[in-house]
């Protein structure tokens, strides 16, 4: 039997936290934005598929660049 592969713990994936919903309204507050302006990730992306998100959640992304150092994104969850 084969054991199915977490991808979230892959080196390459970077990390990805849902973001309470005072976090979410303080990012966008912030940019003065709201979720439908946020770049997309779709609730069944592999990264993503085992966190029980719902349509209008955020997720925070955090990526280590060799040249930037840590780098931040923000996604909003959509069906996909």
């Amino acid at each position: 039997m084969v054991k199915a592969y977490n991808i979230s713990e892959h080196i390459l994936v970077p990390k990805h936290t849902k973001l309470s919903e005072e976090e979410k309204e303080t990012v966008l507050k912030k940019y003065n934005i709201s979720v439908t302006q946020l770049p997309r990730i779709f609730k069944n992306d592999s990264a993503i598929k085992d966190m029980k998100l719902k349509l209008g959640d955020v997720v925070k992304i955090v990526r280590q660049s060799p040249t930037a150092g840590k780098i931040v994104f923000y996604r909003g969850v959509t069906n996909g």
